[in-house]
């Protein structure tokens, strides 16, 4: 029997930090499944989702929870029993326009308001070509609920792009 576990990881950037992670996960007969990772702020931030046997799951979490002496924060969650995920069309929701406080917040809010659930994130702030200025842009993979208005989730996505004075594309 296997154990999933899924573990967000934070450290200083270094080189090192993934074969740390990795060594642990193999060394305790670990799979790693899947991860996103990266620079932030001079951090390095993570999500990891691995396998392991079951009767390792405890010796696997003392070890990595063992790395903060080396600079990496691990915190550990037992995935839940994986749920049929219902047929919904998913979609990329892409924005960019001038940055200001605000904009993920308002955009955020329609999608949760038709249940949309945003699957990945990514967002950064550039600077603004023959401008000056930054930009905000942001990529979102997101699934549409069956029951969702997608004519309405349309219609509150463009007046909040016109609100918040961004460009934003759904296909």
């Amino acid at each position: 029997m296997l154990s999933i576990v899924v573990m967000t990881v934070l450290g200083a950037d270094r080189p090192g930090l993934v074969q740390l992670l990795a060594a642990c996960v193999a060394e305790h007969g670990g799979n790693w499944l899947e991860s996103r990772m990266g620079h932030l702020g001079g951090q390095f931030a993570g999500i990891v989702r691995a396998e392991v046997p079951a009767e390792r799951a405890d010796a696997l979490a003392r070890a990595l929870r063992g790395l903060d002496a080396q600079g990496l924060q691990v915190s550990l969650f037992l995935e839940a029993s994986a749920q049929p995920v219902a047929a919904a069309p998913v979609v990329t929701l892409e924005l960019v326009g001038q940055d200001h406080p605000g904009i993920l917040r308002e955009v955020s809010a329609v999608l949760a308001r038709h249940g949309v659930n945003v699957e990945e994130l990514a967002s950064e702030c550039v600077s603004a070509p023959m401008g000056g200025g930054n930009l905000f842009q942001a990529k979102a993979t997101v699934r549409i609920p069956a029951t969702a208005n997608q004519a309405a989730l349309r219609a509150d996505l463009e007046r909040i792009a016109a609100d918040v004075m961004v460009d934003l594309r759904l296909t």
